[in-house]
């Protein structure tokens, strides 16, 4: 410890050495602001990658246990009980595709903000937080068919795959999403 730092006070030292760590990641906070970039979280459903906004996003957690909603859609898989609060829980692939998502140990789902409450979909895999540039942008197209293409407007190449930005805020407003009794 150097003697400057005994004499400052606990939150003195973490403040200098917040200051000294922000130091060395110059051009950060102006990258988090650059015009035209775009963050969300990334995930898979069947095939596609997609992204959805951090503001449309929740949390993300392991598949809560889920209990049966008898008279649902078959994409409605139940209710799960997250820290006190009932969430309905969605296969978003069988809404979206009508294809059910194979379930696995370490499934994760998407918890999404709607009118009257949240609620948790099912993705196929994580890829955590994404970032894209206009330089990235392409045309959507493949990954905006069928009932994609009310939720996909555009989309961006990283790499060799190309990936949808959905709008789960969007997915939350739709009636036939909302209304998951048979």
């Amino acid at each position: 410890m150097s003697e400057v730092q005994a004499v400052m006070s606990p939150f003195e030292v973490l403040a200098d050495y917040e200051r000294r760590s922000l130091a060395h990641v110059a051009g950060l906070p102006e990258q988090l602001d650059a015009p035209g970039l775009w963050r969300g979280v990334g995930y898979r459903i069947g095939s596609r990658r997609l992204a959805s906004g951090f503001d449309e996003v929740v949390e993300v957690l392991q598949l809560p246990q889920v209990t049966p909603v008898p008279g649902a859609q078959p994409w409605m898989l139940g209710v799960a009980n997250i820290r006190g609060n009932l969430l309905p829980v969605v296969d978003l692939r069988q809404f979206l595709e009508g294809e059910r998502t194979v379930l696995h140990e370490g499934q994760r789902v998407l918890v999404v903000r709607q009118p009257g409450g949240d609620v948790a979909v099912t993705i196929d895999e994580l890829y955590g937080q994404r970032s894209f540039t206009e330089e990235q942008r392409i045309e959507p197209d493949g990954l905006a068919e069928g009932r994609y293409a009310h939720f996909v407007s555009r989309a961006y190449r990283l790499g060799d795959h190309p990936w949808g930005v959905f709008s789960l805020s969007l997915l939350a407003r739709t009636p036939e999403f909302r209304q998951a009794a048979a």
